[in-house]
Parts: structure tokens; C-alpha cells; sequence
């Protein structure tokens, strides 16, 4: 009974404080409100003294109040028990209010992707939806220069690009953090004659980068728009350099004819940590970047012109963004299973590498305001997921020299060949699936590697024999592949499978396997867009105000992405549209 009167105490105070439209939530799930009350914290402590209060929706306020008390994540993480330490991670700096909810269940923001068992007070490990934003009574609008709809490496490098510029910019993010897809991006980022190649005597050229790009998209891409990204990658690599981020070491992924893979030193993911030096720099700026807050409709008037967005805030409820310009940049949908089996019934079921905000919002906001669609059926498919999870084996593991071999333990297939062909060739295998090998020298090449330790995804053996063993197949056929393809790297010939890269043998103990399958990993389709990154109509027509950058996007990939081109494309036309949007923001037109 004291419990409940606690509850019935709390919500009595809600009441004074809350919209009556609010309560049903607290309802639902006061239980951390509730824990806190029982140590003597007040609704005020937490949100503030006054006679209203107000919450922004990146809630803001309410985090800084949670460190007050609490500490930072650094401080956390040190009190976390075992070795998955949920306040460190690849995520960064993000709000406490991303997993920890006052008056709703709290869950765990990471179990979006992975499923660790992370009880917390006032909530489980389970992942739950959003609670949709109350409407409130009336709606404001704002007015600013440029709205920029999704905070991944492409929304923020356009953000980046007009702000410096001189331009008035607001960023919106419906997911709690930003970072999106980009933040997952484990191989690196393709770009040609940049310095750092250079520096390591690498030949490579921009006319062989877009080659590449160009039969790895088995020419179907838009020739110009590919040449775009060869031709501008380098300076990309520069931009990104020159705003702090470390991507001077170099390798190379499946469909490259050269090393061009561009990562942070000693071959850490390279997502995260551009993703994170952007979130920096925007910080650094005092941008304005709002999470939670769901871009509804991208407002049009009567002659086309694009004039602005709909925001659904998670606490503001409906409000109206005036723009004389609006950059999309709200990704693919991988993580949409109904939409991925329209479009491809065959990958109906597939587990996604993605975050679970890739659900296809933009494409169908950019549609809607009458942009047109392409390549919308063009479905990747990564061959390397770790089995029985959500996680991206990346393609650098191969890149670095490690190998694919069935349950029969034998290659089948070129480990650097393109993706759909990689994944096409394991589905084909016993049970569907497949094991990545490699050795102690490989895992001390990339630091990635250890990250899959660290989750639990690798068998070991202290020898092939042993290896083979421990994944249950023939010992002596699994030892045997492996001498025959040491054999190939020595001689510099890969006569069984016409692999071309075989940057090193695999003969340092111990031996290392991961079983991987195919997983739903990227969206080659999306709005059409120019040069100049401005969104095309369906009438042929470039949409005046509207801009387009990164995976939302159609017609850089064509029918198939190389490993190494996503990031390389959202930094590439995420300057293009942040420059494309100032030159209309200033000039009036």
C-alpha cells in the first residue's frame, strides 16, 4: 500500500506540472520517476523549478541533471560489471535519456543492434518503440535558413559545410543519437590519390576508382554522379582531416583494384570515430542539432518550391521549420523488413546489419514532396554478418587477408570479390552460412578484431587441426586448405579461386574463425539527384530548395555498393549538397 500511495503521490504531483495529455505515460511506467522519488528526489530536481515545465526534445536539461548526479559515462563505465560495459562504447557521448526513460519503461538503446542481457533500474534489456509526441494545443513555426533532415556523416556534413559558410541551419534526428548508419561503418572509406597513398607509395588513380565503382555497380550507376565520388574523394579525405578525424591508415576491400581504403591508425572502424569527430565539431559550433524530433512532411508551395518541414517533436509535439532550403539525408531502409520484401521477396526473413532507425522515412518523405525514385529494387546483401546476431563482420578482416571456407572446410570463393557475389556463393554453401579464418598475425593488423572478441563471436584453436575440431569439421581438410592457400600467397598466385590481393599468409598461431551469413546491409535506390545534389521531380525537373545527400540517394551504386564507397559518398555529396544549399540560401534563388 505504501508503494502505490508513492505512485498515487507522484502522479498527484505530475499533475501540477504535467499537460493532462502526459499522464497516461507517466501511468504506463513512473517506475524510474518512482525510484527516484523513494530517495527523496523531487519532479523539480529533475526538471527544473517553475511553473511550466518544458523539456526539450533533445532533452538536454534532463541529461545534465542525470550527470549531476551520476557522473559522465567515463565515470560509469568504470562501475559497470563484466566485459560489456554499456557506457562505453562505440555510440560516444550520447544522452542518458537514450536509455534511461523517467516516466516510461527504460531499455537499452544498444539492444537496437546486439542482445546483451543489461538489466537496468526501472526498465529491462528489451527493445521498445518510442512513445509517439502528444500534439499540443497550438503549434509554433521557426524560421531559418536551411534544415538538414537526419544527423548521419552526410546530414552532418552538410550541417558542417553551410554553417561555416555563414548559414542558419537546423539538424533533425528522430533518433535519440545521431551518428545514424554511418555510426556502424566498420571497413573504411575509399578515395583515390590522396596523400596518404601517396605517402605509402600506392598507385591508384581517380580513372580506376571509378572504374571500380562502376563495374562493381555492374554499370548501371549514374556514370556522372560516379565520377563525382572518384573525383572528389581525395579532397574529402582532406576535409575530414583538416576538421581533426585520423584516416591515414590504408587498406583494401572487395572489387578495389588498388589499396584505397582509408581508416583510423591501426585499422579501428572508421564510422564511429568520423561520426563522433562531426558530433564534435558540430558541438564545437554551438549547432543547432535537435534528436527525437521526426521530420512528418517536407513543406512545398504552390510552384514547387521546397519551403520547409513538420516536426514531430517528442516533447514539442507539431511544429513548422520555415526554410529557403531543406538537405535530405535520412538513409536507406535495410531495417525495414516489410519494405525490403516488396521490393526483393527473396530476401524476405534476412537478418540487417543496420541501426534501427534505417526504416525508409526520407525516401518516402522525399517522394511524397514529388521527387522520383530509382533503383529502388537495388538490395545489398553482406555476406560477412556474425551468425545468430546483428553484427557486421567488416569486409577489412578480408581485406587484411583472412579467408572463407565452407562446413567442409574448403574455399569457394574469391574472399575479394563483390559482395553479391560473396553472399550469392555462401548461401549456396551447407546450412547457409560460412566461417571467416584467420590468424594471430591478421588480428594484430586490425584493431576491429578485437571488438569480436570482446562479443563473443570467435573460435579458437591452437593449430588448424584444432580449429577445424572445435567448428566440427574434417581437421586435415581444413589444415589443408590453409596450406594451399599459403602456398598461393607465396607464390603471389591464387591459381584455385583467382584472388588477386594476398597480403599475407596464414601462419602465426593461434587460428581464428567467425561464422558468418548474409545480411541485409545497404539500399542502393533512392531519390534521383543531380550533380549538384538538388533532388530531381517526377517530371524530370530539379526541385528548387530541395537537396539529397547519401544513402537516400539513388544512382552512385547502381545494381551493387563496393565496400569502402558508402562513407566516401556521404562526405563527397554531403559538401556538395551543404554548398549547393548555401549558394541558393545567399543568392535568393
Amino acid at each position: 500500500m505504501k508503494q502505490v500511495r508513492q505512485v498515487l503521490l507522484l502522479l498527484g504531483l505530475l499533475t501540477l506540472i504535467m499537460p493532462s495529455s502526459r499522464l497516461l505515460a507517466a501511468a504506463e511506467g513512473a517506475a524510474l520517476a518512482q525510484l527516484h522519488q523513494a530517495n527523496k528526489v523531487t519532479c523539480a530536481d529533475c526538471h527544473g523549478k517553475g511553473k511550466k515545465v518544458v523539456v526539450d526534445d533533445s532533452e538536454r536539461g534532463v541529461n545534465q541533471r542525470c550527470i549531476n548526479c551520476h557522473g559522465n559515462l567515463d565515470v560509469l563505465a568504470v562501475k559497470d560489471k563484466g566485459h560489456i560495459k554499456p557506457h562505453q562504447s562505440h555510440l560516444g557521448e550520447i544522452n542518458c535519456t537514450a536509455c534511461h526513460r523517467g516516466h516510461e519503461q527504460s531499455v537499452a538503446y544498444c539492444n537496437g543492434c546486439h542482445s546483451f542481457n543489461l538489466p537496468m533500474p526501472g526498465g529491462n534489456a528489451a527493445k521498445k518503440d518510442q512513445q509517439p509526441a502528444r500534439k499540443p494545443a497550438k503549434t509554433r513555426i521557426e524560421t531559418t535558413d536551411l534544415v538538414v533532415i537526419g544527423a548521419g556523416a552526410a546530414g552532418m556534413t552538410a550541417a558542417i559545410t553551410a554553417h561555416d559558410a555563414g548559414v542558419k541551419v537546423i539538424v533533425l534526428e528522430k533518433q535519440p543519437i545521431t551518428g545514424g548508419n554511418s555510426m556502424l561503418a566498420a571497413g573504411g572509406m575509399n578515395a583515390a590519390e590522396t596523400r596518404f597513398q601517396q605517402a605509402k607509395g600506392i598507385k591508384d588513380s581517380v580513372d580506376l576508382m571509378y572504374q571500380d565503382t562502376m563495374k562493381g555497380g555492374k554499370n548501371t550507376n549514374d556514370p556522372e554522379l560516379a565520377m563525382i565520388l572518384a573525383k572528389n574523394s581525395a579532397a574529402s579525405v582532406d576535409w575530414l582531416t583538416s576538421i581533426g578525424a585520423d584516416i591515414s591508415d590504408v587498406g583494401r576491400m572487395a572489387g578495389a583494384s588498388a589499396n584505397r581504403t582509408h581508416r583510423p591508425t591501426g585499422g579501428a572502424a572508421v564510422g564511429a570515430h568520423i561520426a563522433n569527430v562531426l558530433k564534435q565539431n558540430a558541438l564545437d559550433r554551438k549547432m543547432d542539432v535537435r534528436v527525437n524530433s521526426k521530420v512528418v512532411r517536407i513543406i512545398s508551395d504552390k510552384q514547387g518550391r521546397v519551403t520547409g518541414v513538420q516536426v514531430q517533436g517528442k516533447h514539442s509535439g507539431l511544429y513548422t521549420i520555415k526554410a529557403k532550403a531543406v538537405v535530405l539525408t535520412a538513409g536507406g531502409f535495410s531495417n525495414n523488413p516489410e519494405q525490403v520484401a516488396y521490393y526483393r521477396p527473396e530476401f524476405k526473413g534476412m537478418t540487417t546489419s543496420n541501426q534501427p532507425g534505417a526504416t525508409g522515412d526520407g525516401m518516402l518523405l522525399g517522394d511524397q514532396a514529388g521527387g522520383e525514385l530509382q533503383d529502388m529494387k537495388e538490395i545489398q546483401i553482406h555476406p560477412t554478418v556474425a551468425a545468430g546476431s546483428r553484427i557486421l563482420i567488416t569486409e577489412a578482416v578480408r581485406g587484411n587477408g583472412a579467408i572463407l571456407v565452407n562446413r567442409e572446410g574448403k574455399r569457394f570463393v574469391n574472399e575479394l570479390t563483390t559482395r553479391d557475389k560473396a553472399s550469392e556463393a555462401t548461401l549456396a554453401q551447407t546450412g547457409k552460412s560460412a566461417f571467416l579464418i584467420f590468424d594471430e598475425g591478421i588480428r594484430k593488423s586490425l584493431k576491429q578484431i578485437d571488438g569480436y572478441f570482446h562479443l563473443e563471436l570467435v573460435k579458437e584453436g591452437a593449430t588448424p587441426q584444432q580449429l577445424a575440431t572445435v567448428l566440427g569439421m574434417p581437421p586435415e581438410v581444413l589444415a589443408q586448405t590453409i596450406e594451399t592457400y599459403n602456398q598461393a600467397v607465396d607464390a603471389k598466385n591464387d591459381a584455385e579461386l583467382k584472388r588477386s590481393d594476398l597480403p599475407r599468409a596464414l601462419r602465426t598461431a593461434k587460428y581464428y574463425a567467425i561464422e558468418v551469413k548474409p545480411g541485409v546491409h545497404y539500399t542502393m535506390g533512392g531519390l534521383k539527384i543531380t550533380p549538384a545534389a538538388q533532388v530531381v521531380a517526377k517530371n524530370g525537373k530539379p526541385m528548387p530548395g530541395f537537396f539529397a545527400a547519401g544513402e537516400v540517394t539513388g544512382g552512385v551504386h547502381g545494381a551493387n555498393r563496393l565496400g569502402g564507397n558508402s562513407i566516401s559518398e556521404t562526405i563527397t555529396f554531403g559538401r556538395i549538397a551543404g554548398a549547393s544549399a548555401v549558394k541558393l540560401v545567399k543568392g535568393g534563388k
